[in-house]
């Protein structure tokens, strides 16, 4: 009898991520995220689900963003009918992100027909909005801390992770063995999400390592991101900030009201386009104990932008004239409508792109902030002649430092620790830091490994 863990994602990439966990016959799938970036990781989510969708007792996730929850319309659609267990703020997020991730989806696809620009005719969606609204009425709202029955004396229990609203870690016990995913840790001194819980002991972890290898510059980001926007403004251009909707663009939107409420940036129009991002805003609104702005702050962060709703107004914003400050989903530019202001806005160099969080590799987002002289947009080679700037320490997710520092809050080694979620380098090199630094069994596993753990 055992803890059998199977890898479907999460392993070389910082997307895809979901793990199969096998208990006393149950099976329960932890996250069910998109992989993204690299078209090699991308097919991954048009080929058959390696194990039957149906088969599953539930899916646990730790939280909303699509690399986390995002494969979930095609696993119900595929035959899964069981529970989906998640925090209130997940549940909520994940009514606005799946849809509009569907709907994007059919959109982009839609567009590579009109224009003839896939090589595949006619391109599909890999899913639809339909898709996304029929999987939402599984999600279960769960509050942190609490002990959840998953029946066979297997209990669930979820515990902050910061990062952002809803995210945590996944605690699973069996009798008084417990398996703890950590999901996406936030930072303990995030500019607005609470630091992650504390966790003193686990017999098995598996940890994130995004920013394995890497520590986020001690630099104030709210100096920089002033530099940038003063000097981008002086010449009447426009500051492009790629910016995911749930999370990044919420704290964006709060330090650029208190950089114009300061005097530290000129009054200049601001624009949030992302109808999904004033949704997730409230979002962020209702959940108030799980962040540190205080309900005023709250209410001039949702003022600090106009936002724009329909496609023909961001029709309209391409060809508006600087000085203006624009954020648009994705984070990693991915898709969305960040590519058509990347179309009209790369070329010019008077004009700033802003990166606010990691790149993972294969994206577009990677390429620009590598030094791409262009990128491959809708079927057109974009020139990218605007000055290119990323502030990493804007991220919502623990470095590498930080990271060691929660670990170092284990009373007791794990009995073994798997590094997750993270590129090779960043993986391998967190990896290293817990073998020499906590002496800990560790180690990074590979796609579709299986590993048997004794109980």
């Amino acid at each position: 009898m055992g803890l059998h863990l199977l890898f479907l994602g999460g392993t070389g990439t910082v997307t895809g991520s979901k793990y199969l966990l096998e208990i006393n016959g149950k099976r329960f799938l932890i996250d069910c995220g998109l992989f993204q970036g690299w078209k090699l990781l991308r097919l991954r989510n048009w080929s058959p689900f390696p194990i039957d969708p149906a088969s599953l007792d539930a899916v646990i996730l730790t939280h909303a963003h699509l690399d986390h929850s995002g494969y979930l319309p095609l696993l119900v659609r595929e035959g899964f009918t069981g529970q989906v267990y998640c925090t209130s703020g997940t549940r909520d997020l994940c009514g606005i992100l799946l849809p509009d991730s569907g709907h994007l989806l059919e959109e982009e696809a839609s567009y590579a027909n009109a224009r003839h620009s896939s090589k595949h005719d006619p391109a599909l969606p890999l899913y639809t909005e339909f898709d996304a609204v029929r999987c939402l009425p599984q999600l279960r709202a769960c509050p942190f801390d609490s002990e959840i029955e998953l029946g066979q004396g297997i209990t669930l229990r979820f515990r902050p992770a910061g990062h952002i609203v809803g995210a945590a870690m996944v605690d699973i016990g069996i009798g008084d063995r417990h398996i703890l995913f950590s999901g996406d840790l936030g930072r303990p001194a995030d500019l607005v999400m609470k630091p992650p819980a504390h966790v003193t002991r686990a017999d098995w972890l598996l940890v994130e390592s995004t920013y394995g290898n890497r520590l986020h510059e001690p630099a104030d980001p709210r100096d920089r991101l002033g530099q940038i926007i003063r000097r981008t403004v002086t010449h009447s251009g426009v500051v492009l900030i790629p910016t995911f909707a749930v999370g990044r663009a919420q704290s964006l939107l709060y330090l650029i009201h208190q950089l114009k409420s300061s005097g530290e940036i000129p009054a200049v129009p601001i624009y949030l386009n992302s109808p999904m991002a004033v949704d997730a805003t409230e979002i962020f609104v209702r959940h108030q104990g799980e962040h540190r702005l205080s309900p005023e702050q709250c209410e001039v962060m949702c003022r600090a932008a106009k936002i724009i709703q329909s496609a023909e107004e961001s029709i309209w914003l391409n060809e508006q004239k600087g000085p203006m400050i624009i954020l648009a989903a994705s984070g990693m530019a991915t898709g969305g409508r960040i590519l058509h202001h990347l179309k009209a806005f790369a070329p010019d160099p008077r004009n700033a792109i802003v990166f606010t969080g990691f790149q993972a590799g294969g994206t577009r987002g990677a390429a620009i902030v590598a030094g791409a002289d262009s990128i491959r947009i809708y079927g057109d080679d974009v020139p990218i002649r605007a000055r290119v700037e990323s502030l990493e320490n804007f991220s919502a997710h623990a470095d590498a430092n930080e990271i060691l520092a929660w670990l170092h809050g284990f009373r007791t080694a794990p009995e073994q620790t798997f590094v997750v979620h993270g590129e090779p380098d960043a993986a391998d090199a967190l990896r290293k830091r817990i073998a020499t630094e906590l002496h800990w069994n560790v180690c990074v596993p590979d796609y579709l490994q299986h590993v048997e753990l004794p109980l």
